[in-house]
């Protein structure tokens, strides 16, 4: 119990779905606790539903735990009770340390104070002193990058700049636990890049929980994962089990569309299979030697590259991860071609897609899901007698 820095147990929040019912039931609620009376926490009212559902979870120390889902799943939710803005009508939560948390942009900010204002109540709001503070007060302007508005009302603030600042306040604070809900997907690229290596950094000392619909840093991220869904927790696995299994209940209940791209430092432009005629293929035979061909243009720099491939069957289950680190100068007029062979592709007979992730040095530069579907045929019979799996091996026995 000492190395667990976060205990969630049997954990559930509601709310209401009309504001008359709120102001209804909260008046109610005041007038039984302040008559020693228990509230109607444990059980639905008229017009309530349940937020968050009987969610159950523990995090050690130095750990990092994502949560993904579709959005009304209860994420925020969840980080809104553990940093203490709601309480939760049933369950349990025991957090240790120091919280530092960055929920909504601009949360805590007084928009007629300046932003050297905002730090030091913000810092204090967090667990600072004003001689940490003091100490700090230049690493945390630097790492914001807003110049010379630190003397200018936040109100006049962009929102990157809003969230900029939060950020660089709360990972300054030295939390022992950090809750940060989509702040890598807010602002430009510098900020975006350097709160990644910031919270690689802190990943060494500090708890952390990130809220994301960027499933590939969440991959990167995270120790653990939870998919929400609905206010449940459909599962609690590793980052590649929990991420298939939000793909194939979002791609069986949505029929997600297919070649969905997001693009940092890469634009893509086609990809394919070829035979060893050099001709474009989309149903492969067992045990076919092909090549794998993708062309792109850079939008940027892509120093230190790697190109990562995944194929996976039509339930979203994983199959294979093939990746290669590469370098390419910026060049968005000429487009660029990698090529990939694979000997011996020993696939079973089935429908397969392809997912192609870019990072730069870790950081995303580009994800194509669905990039490609294709499928791998048996030419004879006999290829497939007594044999099954996620591979088939052209295995012969020979006897004296």
């Amino acid at each position: 119990m000492n190395d667990i820095a976060i205990k969630v147990e049997h954990v559930s929040k509601k709310f209401c779905k009309r504001l008359r019912h709120t102001m209804l039931y909260g008046t109610v609620d005041i007038a039984r606790s302040t008559l020693g009376l228990l509230p109607h926490s444990g059980q639905l009212r008229v017009g309530e539903f349940w937020a968050v559902d009987d969610v159950s979870f523990e995090l050690k120390r130095g750990e990092t735990l994502g949560i993904i889902g579709p959005n009304g799943a209860g994420k925020t939710t969840v980080l809104k009770m553990l940093n203490g803005i709601f309480m939760p009508d049933k369950g349990k939560i025991i957090i240790k340390g120091r919280v530092g948390a960055l929920i909504e942009v601009g949360a805590g900010f007084h928009p007629m104070l300046t932003g050297r204002e905002n730090i030091y109540i913000n810092g204090t709001i967090l667990g600072m002193s004003k001689r940490e503070i003091d100490k700090k007060f230049d690493d945390i302007v630097n790492f914001a990058d807003i110049g010379d508005f630190i003397d200018s009302p936040v109100k006049h603030y962009s929102s990157g700049m809003y969230v900029r600042l939060g950020f660089a306040i709360a990972i300054h604070c030295e939390p022992d636990i950090l809750l940060v809900d989509e702040v890598l997907a807010v602002g430009d690229e510098k900020f975006r890049k350097n709160s990644y290596y910031k919270m690689r950094e802190l990943m060494k000392t500090t708890t952390i929980i990130i809220v994301s619909h960027n499933l590939f840093q969440i991959e990167h991220l995270c120790n653990r994962v939870i998919y929400l869904d609905k206010g449940k927790v459909k599962l609690l696995d590793t980052p590649e089990q929990a991420i298939a299994r939000y793909y194939m209940d979002f791609d069986s209940s949505t029929k997600i569309e297919r070649g969905i791209r997001k693009e940092e430092t890469i634009k893509f432009e086609d990809v394919y299979f070829e035979d060893n005629k050099g001709e474009r293929i989309n149903r492969i035979a067992i045990f076919e030697d092909v090549k794998l061909i993708l062309k792109f243009k850079c939008i940027d720099e892509m120093i230190d590259s790697t190109f990562d491939f995944r194929i996976y069957q039509p339930n979203g289950i994983q199959l294979t991860r093939f990746d290669f680190q590469t370098a390419f100068a910026k060049n968005d007029r000429e487009s660029h071609q990698l090529e990939i062979e694979i000997r011996n592709l020993n696939l079973p007979p089935g429908k397969y897609y392809l997912e192609i992730k870019v990072a730069e040095k870790a950081y995303i530069g580009g994800i194509w899901y669905n990039a490609l579907n294709f499928e791998i045929y048996a030419k004879t019979s006999h290829l497939l007698q007594h044999r099954s799996g996620y591979c088939i091996l052209d295995a012969h026995c020979k006897s004296d």
